[in-house]
């Protein structure tokens, strides 16, 4: 009687071919109004019950709950299903007439199942042995393909190409965290109409989501969205819709979490502990695969970073006139040393303002120098040096195409600066909508390259200069009052050369030795009459126009002494007229009040400005001016 049974499930070696040939195969023998079969698969909790004919017929792949009488069945029988090895569940059949199956239709039913046990046995080891298969040739595939794949992206792509499909999930996320580490980011996403990895608006897990949660402690979840959300957790809706049970593991690799592996089915069907067992090896695989592809994007990231280096020194090499040391004793040289060394050992930013050739960029880079920043880059750039439109590229850096001419990826300064010292130059001269960029950067400590939507950190110290008065151009709407305010967090004013006598005989010995020895002369003497001189002197362009006159002065002198060539020096600084000519107290004022004027640019009111260095009211000097016929020249 049951060789047609037996003709009918053998040689099925798909589990649910073979549950859709159980009704045909058992209706010659007996009557029913519903076949059922309960198969315990290794699932955690209640044997999976599936519904193999009947008005509640459902697909063997759902788990529905046995309900007779709410189908209006009122007699059933049921026996188990038991192959050699072990027992594989019951078989039950049910009808809607009372008392329909008797001892004898048991008994056949269980030669039945007997038949059934043991071709559903084979077919669960084939299933096992094709699963394994399956896992050991997924396992192989990740691994011929992520160690030769050191890009992120690409790993992540090839991760979800075969994830889904030997996993038999609905979904697949690697998530990630983002470059701060302060949230949890999906990376690489596979369900219905999505992309395989995801670039530039990555979703973001919330803080109680179960992947945040696995990603904080390091400990696998597996469980149902129901079970999920009775104890806190919350579903992030852009890829868990339709989440029924889930399995999110940790990507651990050398002690640490890199993120997350996420796989999630819409049916009933929970992941059992061999699934899970399994799931843990692809996830280990995945997280060397992205350790290493994070210790390539470092390392290529570091090395174009180094190459940018090694071409700004280059440059700075080329231009930089290594006068590195400070050269002076004054007092008020002393003072901003001293101001320079209070700072140094901090992260502020600092403000150096005084007038062009001053030495602000020494006064920087000896605050670099005692800072714990001095072993990472001074990076420098002269704000008004750099045409309007390719200041904020040389800022922040650009992308490839981001502009015409963009042919190459390019790093600002600030991400060659990062851990190290930015120097900014005339700062001043940055235009109003780029000083919004720059505000965001001291505020935030990140920025965006040109034709780049992604955000970048950077750790630089931020010292600026400029020659000009901030809070004037402030009142003129010409410099926004925010950034001149976290500018100006630790102000240092460089004196002028006229006010530290002193120290020019110190400068003139200083600049004639370092010349003399480079152009192979030996100078030996200074005619005090000509030191006498150059001290007297106002030197309206301060130490540079010092050191540019002793060069010009060694390159005459062929012989052991000095021969300064006096007659060059600016005759701006008498007034106008020529030196050892008397002058009348009118025309010294004349010539008093306009070299305060050309110190300070012509800048009147203010802090800074003239009528404040000559202590005198803003009105008063404007009418001394008037009076002395004294007009700001044309430029």
């Amino acid at each position: 009687m049951t060789l047609g049974v037996f003709q009918a499930v053998k040689g099925q070696r798909n589990v649910e071919d073979l549950l859709r040939a159980i009704p045909d195969a058992l209706r010659p023998l007996l009557f029913f109004d519903r076949v059922s079969l309960s198969l315990d698969r290794g699932a955690p909790g209640a044997p999976r019950q599936y519904v193999l004919d009947g008005d509640d017929a459902v697909s063997p792949n759902d788990r529905t709950p046995p309900d007779l009488a709410a189908h209006g069945l009122q007699s059933a029988c049921a026996v188990p299903l038991t192959a050699p090895q072990r027992t594989l569940g019951t078989l039950e059949i049910a009808s809607r007439r009372a008392h329909a199956y008797s001892q004898d239709d048991a008994r056949l039913l269980a030669a039945i199942a007997e038949e059934i046990a043991v071709s559903l046995d084979n077919a669960l080891s084939h299933e096992q042995l094709r699963e394994g298969h399956d896992r050991l040739a997924l396992l192989l595939e990740l691994t011929n393909s992520l160690v030769s794949n050191l890009d992120l992206r690409g790993v992540l792509k090839t991760v979800m190409r075969s994830a889904r499909r030997v996993m038999r999930s609905d979904s697949a996320v690697v998530a990630l965290p983002d470059a701060d580490g302060g949230h949890l980011r999906a990376y690489a996403l596979d369900c219905p109409g999505s992309r395989d990895v995801l670039e530039g608006d990555e979703p973001v897990y919330g803080e109680i989501t179960i992947s945040a949660h696995v990603f904080r402690t390091g400990k696998p979840w597996v469980g149902r969205a129901a079970d999920a959300l009775e104890s806190g957790f919350e579903l992030n809706p852009q890829f868990d819709p339709g989440f029924t049970v889930g399995c999110i593991l940790p990507l651990l690799s050398r002690d640490r979490i890199l993120g997350t592996l996420g796989l999630r089915r819409r049916d009933d069907n929970a992941y059992t502990d061999d699934e899970v067992g399994f799931l843990l090896q692809v996830a280990n695989q995945i997280a060397i695969a992205v350790d290493n592809a994070l210790a390539y994007g470092e390392i290529r990231s570091l090395k174009d970073k180094l190459a940018e280096e090694r071409v700004y020194l280059r440059d700075e090499v080329r231009t930089e006139r290594n006068f590195e040391e400070v050269v002076g004793k004054s007092t008020v040289l002393r003072r901003v040393l001293r101001n320079a060394e209070t700072v140094a050992p901090t992260d502020s930013t600092v403000l150096i303002y005084g007038e062009t050739g001053t030495g602000k960029e020494l006064i920087a880079r000896a605050i670099h120098n005692l800072s714990p920043r001095r072993s990472k880059a001074f990076v420098k750039l002269n704000c008004a040096a750099i045409p309007t439109g390719l200041l904020e590229s040389e800022l922040f850096g650009h992308e490839k195409g981001a502009f015409t001419g963009a042919i190459a990826q390019r790093i600002g300064r600030f991400e060659l600066a990062d851990g190290g010292t930015i120097f900014l130059d005339e700062v001043g001269e940055i235009p109003v909508d780029l000083q919004t960029k720059l505000l965001r950067v001291l505020q935030e400590r990140e920025f965006e390259r040109l034709g780049s939507g992604r955000t970048l950190r950077t750790d630089a110290r931020l010292i600026a200069a400029t020659n000009r008065d901030l809070a004037a151009l402030v009142e003129e709407k010409r410099f926004r009052a925010d950034l001149f305010y976290r500018l100006n967090v630790f102000p240092v004013h460089m004196p002028p050369l006229h006010e530290r006598p002193e120290d020019i005989p110190l400068l003139v010995r200083h600049f004639v030795e370092h010349y003399a020895r480079r152009m192979k002369r030996a100078v030996e003497t200074i005619p005090s009459e000509t030191m006498e001189v150059l001290t007297r002197y106002r030197w309206p362009g301060n130490v540079r126009e010092l050191q540019n006159l002793m060069e010009r002065a060694v390159i005459l002198s062929p012989g052991p002494v000095l021969h300064v060539p006096l007659a060059d020096l600016d005759v701006r600084a008498t007034g106008g007229r020529p030196r050892g000519s008397a002058q009348t107290l009118e025309e010294a004022e004349r010539a008093h009040i306009v070299a305060t004027l050309t110190d300070t640019n012509w800048v009147v009111a203010g802090a800074r400005g003239a009528a404040a260095r000559l202590g005198m009211n803003r009105s008063t000097l404007q009418f001394r001016m008037k009076k002395l016929g004294i007009m700001r020249p044309k430029m």
